[in-house]
């Protein structure tokens, strides 16, 4: 089997090589986002319990529950606590929130767009692979001047069409973990602004009702 692969690999040529290394790549990315990424929507019922406790005056609390998360939401949320606490202005606050947040997007995003670099490039490659095999076994066809038999060009035709598919194989897998890696990026860049909007919902509410 390993021979098999190996010769496989030989027969693609340098391609193949091109592509191996971006399928490492990929793999080495999507590994390293999901892992970074475990807890970007976590903390939701934390978050919710420390909102109560900040309605009924239990600030310190409630601090020390957002302290505890682990999820994007629940730093800038933490901060927006602080801030409050600390009386800063509303407006300058909800910039720096606001900064705090695309910086945790960023941050979650980042190098995703490598990955969909991979998912593109890779099918190009492999056609690229093909169209290059094909015109030199085309070549040794003409060159042959008609003693070539079928065999052979059967075989020179099936190492070019080798590329294409190893280049589908490499960028399946990288378009589906940009997209599903994407979508929970998209998903915590919500939760951020929900938390903070119902953040200051509850002071609000609560302000209000004290001041009545």
């Amino acid at each position: 089997m390993t021979g098999n692969l190996g010769g496989l690999v030989t027969a693609g040529g340098p391609i193949i090589w091109i592509l191996a290394l971006l399928s490492l790549v990929s793999v080495a990315l999507m590994a390293t986002k999901a892992f970074q990424l475990l807890s970007a929507r976590s903390g939701r019922t934390q978050r919710e319990e420390a909102f109560g406790r900040w309605s009924r005056g239990e600030r310190d609390a409630a601090l020390a529950l957002l302290a505890k998360g682990r999820s994007p939401a629940d730093r800038v949320v933490s901060f927006a606590a602080k801030g409050t606490l600390t009386n800063i202005a509303r407006r300058p606050l909800e910039t720096e929130l606001e900064r705090r947040g695309n910086a945790e997007v960023e941050v979650m995003g980042r190098y995703l767009r490598l990955l969909e670099l991979v998912a593109m490039i890779s099918p190009l490659l492999g056609l690229l692979g093909t169209v290059l095999g094909m015109i030199q076994s085309f070549q040794e066809l003409a060159l042959a001047e008609g003693a070539a038999n079928a065999s052979v060009l059967a075989g020179g035709i099936w190492q070019a069409l080798l590329t294409t598919a190893a280049g589908l194989v490499v960028a399946i897998p990288a378009a589906i973990g940009a997209t599903l890696l994407s979508a929970r990026v998209d998903g915590a860049a919500h939760d951020i602004e929900s938390a903070v909007k119902q953040f200051f919902l509850v002071e609000d509410t609560g302000t209000s009702a004290a001041e009545e």
